[in-house]
């Protein structure tokens, strides 16, 4: 089996997570400034068999979609374009920020360790992964 590949994605950073070869466990890979993300993919790709993208989708309350997907929408497009082997699936994203702060708060981070958004970032693409995992 390959891995999966969960993208946090966010107009400043990308938030990455990824399966074990197995697609079991869930862990946090990285943040990357997402004007380097395609540089990162291809490097990660190059090393590691993919399988599958997973793209946080952001929605509001009443279900429609958040202004962020308007930024979503053209990476995706550009992702296809560059990997066209690997399919992508959309997962509900929302809530995700809240339950990676919550998350470093019940790990025992100090309130300096929680501001660090990139760390959050990654968290929350370890939880979209999650999420997919538990509902595969």
């Amino acid at each position: 089996m390959a891995k999966i590949l969960a993208l946090d994605y966010g107009k400043i950073r990308t938030g990455i997570a990824v399966t074990d070869d197995l697609q079991i466990i869930a862990s946090g890979l990285t943040t990357v400034n997402t004007k380097d993300i395609f540089y990162f993919l291809e490097k990660y790709i190059g090393k590691e068999e993919v399988e599958l993208f997973l793209i946080g989708e952001p929605k509001q309350m009443d279900n429609t979609p958040s202004e962020s997907e308007i930024l979503i929408i053209p990476f995706i497009e550009k992702l296809k374009n560059k990997f066209s082997s690997i399919p992508i699936k959309r997962v509900d994203e929302r809530f995700t920020s809240k339950m990676a702060f919550q998350t470093m708060i019940d790990s025992g981070l100090k309130k300096k360790q929680r501001q660090n958004k990139a760390l959050v970032d990654e968290i929350s693409a370890t939880i979209i992964l999650q999420s997919y995992l538990y509902n595969k």
